[in-house]
Parts: structure tokens; C-alpha cells; sequence
């Protein structure tokens, strides 16, 4: 608690033949900057400390179920294509990988358990200190089965669930609120940490009713915020980026408990939504899952998922945060 100094308060009221314009505008000092011992008040932090954690978590997401090679050739599709992608983006610092599989002969997003041994086995081989967030979930007849095999299989440590039904591009996403519950549960069950992966601020307090209020999931909670995709958030320009994304993130702090939000490199924000997550003290997601574009107001396609963390992490320190290691990020979720 600062206090007046009225040592200095004594000085100046007994110094009355100086102006006090030309005081006030005089050297040596303009301003101080710093915690001023030698002004009007003492010990009062004049310029206080941002309360940004230093540790951010870089996770790429190299392949999703929304682009094809025609809306961005560099998209991983084969197996040895999302392998490659993943073991460049690791290479560059990744924290995490963020994990689906493609069918093959389809381009389709499928959960094969076969697929994914053939991605993960070898990555997990050679960098086993990874922390593998993979996507179960179940899409048609038979799949239920299937994740709860890739779930005893030990695949991953972390997977999402969508507490959403909504528009996203011209598809209906929809996980209704049973399976929803069954799968975190199922996810806890076998040692994974639950991700909620929500698309606008309503599926933030779907999260709330479904999966925090009943003690579904545990602190601390993690999000992953999937903003200005079509059908989600609206970000056409950067004001209503800077509005969605911040209301978007109060509306998950405002949730009582320990959180910790991802916010994603998503749709034409792109690189600029990552930025300004990191400014809020988020954590980021980047890749050729979410977007296309590597700027919102340019049509350069993403190239390389390892260019990408890689370009982040150099942001992250511009920033003065560093990017955490997976067993930071393993410590600071609670796995």
C-alpha cells in the first residue's frame, strides 16, 4: 500500500517562489516510469506488472477433418504425409501434436485405429516425450467401439470433445450432450485429460452445464477456442477478431477454476487471432487444421507445419514468453 510523501509534499509547499509549470515540465525527469521514491507518493507501483504467464504452450495441428488438397495442396493426407508434418512441426519445438487420420482413398476424416498406429507408432518411437492429443470421436456405426479401443491402446494423452451443435462450413456438427458426457468420462477412465473444444461462447456454457458444473471434468480445464472458421465466431476484419476472441476467452475466465485456453491459428485470422491469443496469456494452435492462410489479408497457403510452430515460437519470444516443453505443458494441465 503506498502512502504521501510528505516529506517532499513539506518541501514543495515551502518552495512556493518556483512555477509550477516550470516544475512540472522540468528536467531531469519527465516522468518516472518506475516505483518513484522522490514525487508525491512513495512505494506505489506507478506502471504495474501485466500478469502474462511466461510459459506458452506452442501445439501444432498438422491434419483436421476440414481442408483438401485443392483448397491447399501442402494439406497431409497419406499417413506418411501427416507423419512428415508431424515430425517437422515436433522438430521445431511443438509442445503437442493435435492428431486425426484421413482415409486414403477418400480424403475423408476417419477413425481408423489402424491409421493411427501407422502415424503414431513410429513418432512415438523416436520423440516419446511429446504430449499426442488425438480426436476420437465417434462418427458412425461401429466407431464408439473403435475409440474405446484407441483409448486402451494409449495413444494419446489428451482429447477434445465438442459441446456444439452448429453450422461449421456448410456441414451440421453436432455431439449430443449423453455422448458428450460418456466419452470424458470414458477419457478419465483410462488417464486422458479431457480438451473442450468450443466454437463460439455458447458452446462455452454447453462446457459449463454438460462437463464443469457436474464435476464431469477436473481442473485444471482445458479449452481449445476454434474462432472465425465459417459458422463459428465471426472474424471478417480485425475489430470483430478483437472483440470475439476477448469475449470469447471472459466468458471461459469468468467460469470459477484454473483454466488454461488454446486459442487456434483458425480460419481468414489466421496468425493474427494466434497473436492477440498471446497477448490475452493464451496458449496456441497452429497448423493446416485450422486454416489455410498464414496471414488474414493475403492468400498465402501454409506451406510447413514445422515452418509454422517454428514461427510462432520466434513470436512467442518477441513477446518476451517462451515456448513450453512438453513436460512443462504435461505439469501445468495436470497429467
Amino acid at each position: 500500500m503506498g502512502h504521501v510523501n510528505e516529506e517532499w509534499l513539506e518541501e514543495r509547499m515551502d518552495s512556493r517562489e518556483l512555477s509550477g509549470y516550470s516544475y512540472a515540465y522540468g528536467l531531469p525527469e519527465m516522468a518516472d516510469l518506475t516505483t518513484t521514491e522522490y514525487g508525491p507518493t512513495k512505494d506505489v507501483d506507478v506502471l504495474p506488472q501485466w500478469d502474462i504467464p511466461e510459459k506458452v504452450v506452442i501445439a501444432a495441428a498438422p491434419v483436421g477433418a476440414f481442408v483438401s488438397k485443392r483448397q491447399n495442396p501442402n494439406q497431409p493426407i497419406e499417413p506418411q504425409e501427416i507423419r512428415k508434418q508431424t515430425e517437422d512441426a515436433i522438430e521445431a519445438g511443438a509442445a503437442s501434436v493435435h492428431l486425426h487420420v484421413r482415409d486414403p482413398d477418400t480424403g475423408m476424416n476417419t477413425l481408423d485405429r489402424d491409421l493411427y498406429h501407422e502415424v503414431l507408432d513410429p513418432l512415438q518411437e523416436d520423440h516419446s516425450e511429446i504430449v499426442y492429443d488425438g480426436t476420437t470421436i465417434p462418427f458412425g456405426d461401429g466407431d464408439w467401439e473403435v475409440m474405446e479401443n484407441i483409448f486402451e491402446d494409449d495413444l494419446f494423452e489428451i482429447s477434445p470433445v465438442n459441446p456444439t451443435a452448429a453450422f461449421l462450413g456448410d456441414t451440421v456438427l453436432y455431439e449430443p450432450p449423453d455422448e458428450i458426457i460418456q466419452r470424458t468420462r470414458l477419457m478419465k477412465e483410462n488417464g486422458l485429460k479431457t480438451m473442450m473444444a468450443v466454437y463460439t461462447d455458447g458452446d462455452v456454457d454447453n462446457a459449463r452445464r454438460y462437463l464443469i458444473e457436474p464435476d464431469v471434468v477436473e481442473e485444471p480445464y482445458l479449452w481449445a477456442v476454434l474462432p472465425g472458421l465459417p459458422g463459428t465466431t465471426t472474424m471478417h476484419n480485425p475489430k470483430a477478431m478483437v472483440e470475439g476472441l476477448k469475449y470469447q476467452v471472459e466468458r471461459i475466465r469468468e467460469i470459477p477454476g484454473e483454466h488454461e485456453i488454446f486459442v487456434c491459428a483458425a480460419g481468414r485470422a489466421s496468425s493474427y487471432v494466434a497473436t492477440l491469443g498471446m497477448l490475452l496469456g493464451c496458449h496456441v494452435r497452429v497448423g493446416t487444421e485450422d486454416s489455410i492462410y498464414k496471414y488474414p489479408h493475403k492468400d498465402d497457403r501454409i506451406e510447413n507445419n514445422g515452418k509454422e510452430v517454428e514461427r510462432y515460437g520466434q513470436l512467442a519470444k518477441t513477446l518476451g514468453r517462451e515456448p513450453a516443453t512438453p513436460d512443462e505443458y504435461r505439469e501445468l494441465i495436470g497429467l
